[in-house]
Parts: C-alpha cells; structure tokens; sequence
C-alpha cells in the first residue's frame, strides 16, 4: 500500500508500534477504558451553540464540548455511508467499496476488518443503537461485522427502501439482533435508551456501545415541543425541525452523559461526538449559521466534511477544554482508539489512519504533516478526480485546479492556485498516487450471499440495484418508480432456490397489482427472473403478493434481476426479493 505521501506513519508499520503502545497500557493492569461513540446524521460544524451557532441551544453538548479535547480541523466524507465506512475502518472509504449511499455501493467489504470487531478480539463487548447503512443482509449486517448486540433501522434512514414498511420516526419497527422488533417512542430516545440499557448490562467488563443517529437527517419529523421554540423565534419551519432534532439529540446526550456518572463509569469511559457530514439544512440560501464555511453536505468544499470531534476521558490522559488544531480525519479514530485503550491489533487491515493519541493526550506533542483526501461520488463508478479536496495543515486543493490558504482564507473565497503553481503540482501528485492506490478493486462488486445459514431466506431490495435509478425510499415504492437494475449475488451453496418476486415488502403482504397504503396500482400481468444463465417466466394473478420461482444454482457469484411487465407499459424490477434455499444437491 502506497502510504508515505498520504498517511503519515501508517500501519504498514504503525500496527506494530500501536501493538508495542497497546501491550505497554495492557501491562499496567487497569481495566480497559470502555468506548462510546455517538455519531449524528447530517448535523454541520456550525449546528451547535458551543461552535458559535447563535440561533441553536444545545447546553448539554455544550458541557461535553467543554469537558473535551476537540479536535478543531476534523475531517469526514461529505456524504454518510462513506464517513460510517472510514470510520469503521480506518481507511479510505473507497478502498473498502463504499462511495455512495445507494446502487449497493453503500455496502462495507466483507473482508474489511471493523472497529467493532477490534474491540469484540479484546474481550470488549460491542453494540450498535441506530444508523449502520454499511449492509442489510450478511454477511454485511452489523451483527455479522462484530456487533454482539443491534438495534437498528434499515437502509440510510427511517423510512427508506430497507427499513421495516411504514416506519415514521415514531412507534417503528427496528431490527433486534436481526429480527424486527416493534419500539416505543421517538427513534432518538430509542436508539439512547437501547444504548443506556446495554450500557447498565455490561458495566463490570469493558463494552464498546455505537450510537449512531439518524437525527438530523430528512425527514424532518421531531415532537413539536422540540421545534417550536425555534418556528416561534422566526426560524422557517423545516430550519426549526431540523434544530429541534438536534434539541432532542441534545437532551439525549445530557441523559447518556448523567447514566455513565450514575453508574461510577464516567472516569473510564472514553465518549467521543463526532457527525458525518456538512450540516444537511442549518444553512440553506444564506440562512442559519456555517461558522463562515463554504458549502454544505456534499460538497468537496470545507463546509461539506469539517465537523466536530470531541473526545472526553475524564480518567484518562485527555485533558478537559484544549482545542487541537492539527489537521485529522475520520480515518484516524480507529487507530487511535487501539492506542487509548490497548487493543488487539493481530487483525486489523493497514490503515490510512493514524493514531491521534500523541496530540491528543500530549499539548507539546510533535506532528507530522501530511496529505489527506476527501472526495463526493455518488455515482455507480468513480471519476477521477470528481469533487475532491486534497488537504494538508494549510491547503486545500479542490478538483485539482483550485486551489485555498486555509491560514489567510478559511472561507475559500479566493483561489490561489496561479500564485503557487509548486503547491498545486505536489498535491496533484499526492491525489494520482492516492488514486492509484484507492482504485485497484473498483471493478469488483460486494455480492450479496443467497443461501447461507447465518440468513436464509435473505431478503433483497431495489435500494442495493445496480443500475442509473434506485427507489431508496418507501417513497418511491409506493409511487411504483418506474426502475430497474441487478444485484450482485454469491449463491453459497449448490441446492434449489426459492425467488419471491415482490412489488411490496413481505411484512405489507399486499398483491402486486393493488394500490395500498398511499400506493398506486401497476400494471403486471407477468415476471420475469433473470439470475446467471438461467432466465424464467410467470404470469401475475390479480391476488399473488408473489411472483414464485424454483431454480437450481451452483456456487458462485451471479447477476440477478427481475421483471414486472405489462403489454405496452413500462416494465420494472421487483422492489423487493426473498430468496429461500429450500434443499441441497
């Protein structure tokens, strides 16, 4: 792996000096500090008082920012897969398959190794509350990448294409340990109470809890008495429900934060508070609060991927109220989580990462600088140098011409890059190398298992096509989006499969033709599967929910698609596919 112009001290040989760290902490005998992790959902730099947002109250954030270390130049994805992807891993999100959100390339590659299981291989016990969108059938679920407990929602977020039929934010159904479970409440307060639950369970061992929200992110669904402060304040309504669900993330902090001290674990708990992207609605035409960036989620532009990062161990060697401005990134963490708590580092992958554990717990610690790389896209196959920033402690080179002096300029407003033409070129050449290095398995896509033990059936869904549209959304689903693509499948075992072919989830259990729920009728008088070389048809009755297929495969990986069709109208995939292994050969 290419790492001397991008990663700094890397793990090619950095995870042997953080084993040699690591054993060195083991070797004092203390109790590994436990690990908390709080990640939110399109909350920006500027979406937080403490951060100088003059609109927004959020006193409990604000206590943590105080009792924290904060990391001031703190870098993720501009998009939130990705961001989950990196973080997990310590690496660059595209090295692990992860450059979207949809087209199943939001799915982590199975032979990535997770922060999850890292702390899972130390004896730590691991759970995850919330937001995964790294995989919804194995082996890419949470519960199949190191988590021994999770509650989570499907998809991207509540109310998209894999998540349980006609949840809303409230009183849903979330997955338990892979079987749906209906909830209680708001989906914040769920995902805190479930996190506070573990947490309480497993105080006497060292326990790694996710707690990774789907708050702020669109919809913007919260309680009024969240967002009614800020409409009566004059704030425009989606604005005010976008600051409400903070309000509530907010609250919830303050409760995590009094439950660590009521149960004697604050002084070793490790809790960090990061987001995963630009703020998705804090500013919008002009209004709301940016702390003076350029652009917002999705853009390769400061604004789209600097966000905070506090990190607070009021037992340890992070020093309460001391700001970091060394330049860092999402790929860091991992790697600096293993130092900070002595992790086994036998399994864990190179990281482009490295560990922040010298500056965060030293002030007079040296630090290297380097090259760091972001970039936005959000299309099925990557571009070269397609909305990207190259970044190092001074400069930002954006989309390889523009180039910004973050000393003079942090709000990118003049481009400097015929003044500096040295500047330009070396951090040209940091991209090509990045690029070279990131881009090997681009070809390759991360199939979804059929057949296997640990999910049979597995249940597909349109969200995870490949293909030039995707309905992501239940949305769409009901809308009956005139779409279509194919699944990368492995088929595990040789034996007879099942295919359900479904316009609507197996949990609505409605006929392919009818209009329910909000929905519209379509018209499908026949399906048609497509899975390798074997192609099938069947007429659509008027009551089917299912159109059934029986197919003998061998293992190996295939292309998967499936039809709806009509005389004269538009065809479209089936939304939805479970697909049983039923006998072996």
């Amino acid at each position: 792996m290419k790492t001397a112009a991008l990663g700094g001290a890397s793990l090619a040989a950095g995870t042997g000096a953080l084993a040699a760290r690591g054993a060195r902490g083991r070797a004092r005998g203390a109790r590994r500090p436990n690990v908390v992790l709080v990640l939110t959902d399109d909350q920006g730099y500027g979406d937080l008082a403490c951060l100088g947002n003059p609109i927004i109250q959020t006193p409990n954030l604000d206590r943590l920012h105080g009792q924290s270390t904060r990391l001031t130049d703190f870098h993720v994805c501009p998009t939130c897969a990705p961001t989950r992807a990196s973080l997990m891993t310590g690496r660059y999100c595209n090295r692990t398959g992860v450059w979207h959100t949809i087209m199943g390339r939001s799915i982590l590659r199975s032979d990535e190794v997770t922060m999850a299981e890292a702390f899972a291989a130390s004896g730590y016990r691991t759970a995850i509350f919330g937001k995964w969108h790294l995989g919804d059938s194995y082996p890419y679920r949470p519960q199949d990448r190191g988590f021994h407990e999770t509650l989570c929602h499907g998809g991207g977020g509540v109310g998209q294409t894999p998540d349980y039929w006609g949840n809303g934010y409230f009183d849903d159904t979330y997955w338990h340990n892979g079987e749906p479970a209906p909830q209680t409440g708001y989906c914040t307060d769920v995902w805190f109470d479930g996190a506070m639950d573990f947490i309480a369970r497993n105080k006497e061992r060292p326990f790694f809890c996710y707690l990774s929200t789907n708050a702020p992110h669109t919809p913007l669904y919260v309680d009024e008495k969240y967002s009614k402060p800020y409409k009566d304040a004059g704030v425009e309504p989606e604005q005010a429900a976008f600051y409400g669900m903070i309000a509530n993330i907010d609250e919830n902090t303050g409760r995590l934060m009094a439950h660590l001290r009521e149960h004697g674990l604050e002084d070793n708990t490790i809790l960090l508070f990061i987001t995963d992207n630009g703020t998705g609605t804090g500013f919008r035409k002009g209004q709301g609060y940016n702390a003076g960036m350029r652009g917002t989620k999705g853009s390769e532009y400061d604004g789209g991927h600097r966000v905070p990062c506090f990190i607070r161990w009021p037992g340890g060697p992070i020093q309460p109220g001391r700001d970091v401005d060394r330049l860092a990134a999402h790929i860091d963490i991992l790697p600096s989580l293993i130092e900070l708590c002595g992790l086994d580092t036998r399994r864990t992958a190179p990281f482009d990462g490295r560990s922040l554990a010298p500056i965060l717990t030293d002030p007079a610690a040296e630090w290297a600088d380097r090259a760091l790389v972001v970039d936005s896209q959000r299309i099925e196959h990557p571009e070269q140098w397609r909305k990207c920033a190259v970044m190092t402690q001074r400069w930002r080179l954006v989309n390889g011409t523009e180039l910004y002096d973050m000393d003079s300029d942090p709000g990118q407003k003049q481009d400097a890059a015929a003044a500096h033409g040295d500047v330009v070129q070396g951090l040209r050449k940091a991209y090509e190398d990045w690029w070279a290095d990131t881009s090997q398995r681009f070809d390759e896509y991360c199939p979804l298992t059929l057949g296997a033990d640990a999910e049979n059936p597995v249940r597909l869904t349109c969200h995870d096509w490949h293909g030039p549209q995707v309905p992501w959304n239940q949305g769409l689903i009901r809308k009956g989006m005139e779409a279509n693509g194919f699944w990368a499948v492995e088929v595990a075992r040789q034996g007879t499969y099942r295919f359900e072919l479904r316009r609507w989830p197996v949990e609505l259990d409605a006929p392919i033709r009818s209009a329910v729920d909000g929905g519209v009728a379509i018209d499908a008088t026949r399906a048609r599967l497509r899975v390798g070389d074997t192609e099938l048809t069947e007429p659509v009755d008027d009551a089917a929910a299912a159109a059934v297929f029986e197919v003998a495969l061998k293992p190996g990986p295939a292309r998967l698609q499936t039809w709806f069709e009509a005389e004269g109208g538009a065809p479209r995939g089936a939304y939805y596919v479970y697909v049983t292994r039923i006998e072996e050969r």
